[in-house]
């Protein structure tokens, strides 16, 4: 008769193994967090705590960046694109502390893709078609930047964006030349033109 004290578990019908020699599991699963349920993985739990923080802190500064570069009625879509394309890459960051970087150089990128657009379309259309600020967007404004902002469009993309990260968002050269995928100099050049350019129409206008 088979003692009954020895380490012994039934896994399947006929079938025994003995705890003593069996081998342990290759990977142990990340203990789950208190209040969460068994089998969640703790990185997803940082990360959605992580994006809803940078929401909270960096969305109404986005929503203006895009509208100030030209996103108009498109800026909350283009914001919000901008976060489900970090939720999509949290794990490719460097490090967590990236992500506001990261939002911005989408936005930057996401805005420069949709003037390409409507430029190409109103050339096949043959037509001038006005941008139309939404009462969102338009809203993030106060009254004394709509003169600069009218006289920012008429600007070349570059020097619109390297103009509004430098005296709207207040970035240092180096994190603009981040959000705009160019080297500090260019970033240099550009401001200078771009405040040249922003001077002369902001004289026209007056």
């Amino acid at each position: 008769m088979r003692r009954t004290d020895q380490p012994w578990r039934r896994t399947g019908p006929g079938t025994t193994v003995d705890d003593t020699t069996a081998a342990p599991p290759s990977a142990a699963p990340a203990p789950a967090a208190a209040g969460t349920e068994p089998g969640v993985d703790l990185r997803d739990v940082e990360r959605e705590t992580a994006l809803i923080r940078l929401f909270d802190g960096h969305h109404a500064k986005l929503v203006r960046l895009a509208a100030l570069l030209g996103a108009e009625q498109d800026a909350e879509d283009l914001v919000a694109e901008a976060f489900c394309e970090l939720h999509r890459r949290w794990y490719r960051l460097r490090a967590p502390e990236a992500a506001p970087a990261y939002l911005r150089s989408v936005v930057c990128n996401l805005v420069r893709m949709r003037i390409r657009r409507l430029q190409v379309s109103r050339r096949h259309a043959g037509v001038e078609v006005s941008d139309i600020a939404s009462a969102e967007s338009t809203a993030l404004l106060h009254e004394d930047q709509r003169q600069v902002v009218q006289a920012l469009k008429n600007l070349s993309t570059r020097q619109r964006e390297a103009l509004v990260l430098r005296y709207w968002m207040d970035l240092k050269e180096r994190e603009i030349a981040e959000a705009m995928g160019i080297s500090p100099g260019a970033v240099k050049s550009h401001i200078s033109r771009g405040m040249h350019a922003l001077s002369r129409a902001m004289e026209t206008q007056r």
